[in-house]
């Protein structure tokens, strides 16, 4: 399933590309909390913002750790984003401060401080790439 963001977008914006240069993206994301919501992982290009974070998938939290692959992507470089919905309303829940409610990660190094798109980037060659994204929180569970 794709995230309603994502839908259509990947194509205008050059994300995807014709077979002769399209790589692959795995991600497996680990930190998962089993049976709540859903998860969703996008692959981010110049920053980590959600206007940047466009092209990716959902599944459902089945268990502490789900595969994610994207498929059809241009060379290049990303970085992946990725949170756990776990009350159902299709956003990262945010405290008043912008802190996460809900589990979150990032390509790159697992850090609880500010996300930092030069941290969680990489080089996408084909034919891809494997990562993996583990979901931490910023704040308990309430």
């Amino acid at each position: 399933m794709t995230h309603p963001i994502a839908k259509g977008l990947a194509l205008i914006l050059g994300i995807a590309c014709s077979p002769a240069c399209a790589a692959t993206v795995e991600v497996v994301v680990e930190g998962i909390e089993p049976g709540a919501g859903t998860v969703y992982v996008a692959l981010c290009q110049d920053g980590l913002s959600e206007a940047e974070c466009r092209s990716g998938q959902d599944v459902a939290a089945d268990g502490r750790s789900q595969r994610v692959v994207l498929t059809g992507i241009a060379p290049g470089i990303y970085a992946v984003a990725a949170y756990q919905d776990l009350n159902g309303n299709r956003r990262l829940d945010r405290t008043g401060l912008g802190l996460p409610l809900e589990p979150y990660g990032f390509s790159g190094e697992t850090t609880r401080t500010r996300p930092d798109f030069a941290r969680a980037r990489f080089t996408l060659r084909e034919p891809g790439i494997a990562l993996r994204v583990r979901l931490v929180r910023a704040l308990p569970p309430r």
